[in-house]
This record gives structure tokens, C-alpha cells and sequence, in this order.
């Protein structure tokens, strides 16, 4: 556990399974994922997380399951978007992230 983490009051640390990281594979498998998460949860939000060329992926993955899945039934309640640096002290560049926040409604 980090110092920052140890500071931080017990109920405002947000549990990491609620999380998911948008990589390389398919959307489809990261529809799947979310719609398990989903289900078999007691939260009904769910973050997704991804950078740099990722972001297209998680956009489509939210969207394909708001739209195809979970009719009605899922809303889009943030979507934060940022800057990271990534690199070595000499060779560092900026890489895009952005956080989408989804909820059930029902």
C-alpha cells in the first residue's frame, strides 16, 4: 500500500475490481468482461481505463454495450479525460488517457 493510500480515509478508497483496463485484444472480449462484471457484482459502476490508442477501444466497448446489450439499462456517468508523461528522464512523451465511468440504472 502506497503512503498516499495509507492516508486516505478506509471508505474513500475506491475497490480495484470496479476497474477495467482497456488494452490491445478485441472489443468484443472486453464486452463480455463487462457484461460479467456487471452481473456478478455488488456495485452497479463500473471504470474504464485506457491510453493512448486504447481509447478507441473503450469507447467502443461502452458504447457496444450500452447500445447492444444493455438497452436502457446502462448510463454513461463520467468520462474524464488527461495527460500522462511515459518514458525515461531523457526520452518522455505525452500519452492521452481518458476514464469512463458507467452505472446500471435498473
Amino acid at each position: 500500500m502506497s503512503e498516499s493510500d495509507k492516508s486516505k480515509p478506509e471508505e474513500s478508497r475506491k475497490p480495484t475490481e470496479n476497474i477495467m483496463y482497456i488494452g490491445t485484444k478485441p472489443p468484443m472480449s472486453y464486452v463480455m468482461a463487462t457484461l460479467s462484471s456487471l452481473n456478478n457484482q455488488d456495485s452497479n459502476q463500473l471504470v474504464f481505463k485506457a491510453r493512448g490508442r486504447a481509447i478507441s477501444i473503450a469507447v467502443d466497448v461502452v458504447e457496444i454495450t450500452r447500445r447492444r446489450f444493455m438497452r436502457d439499462k446502462l448510463a454513461v456517468k463520467d468520462i474524464k479525460i488527461g495527460t500522462e508523461q511515459v518514458g525515461e528522464a531523457g526520452d518522455t512523451r505525452n500519452v492521452s488517457t481518458i476514464e469512463i465511468t458507467v452505472e446500471r440504472t435498473d
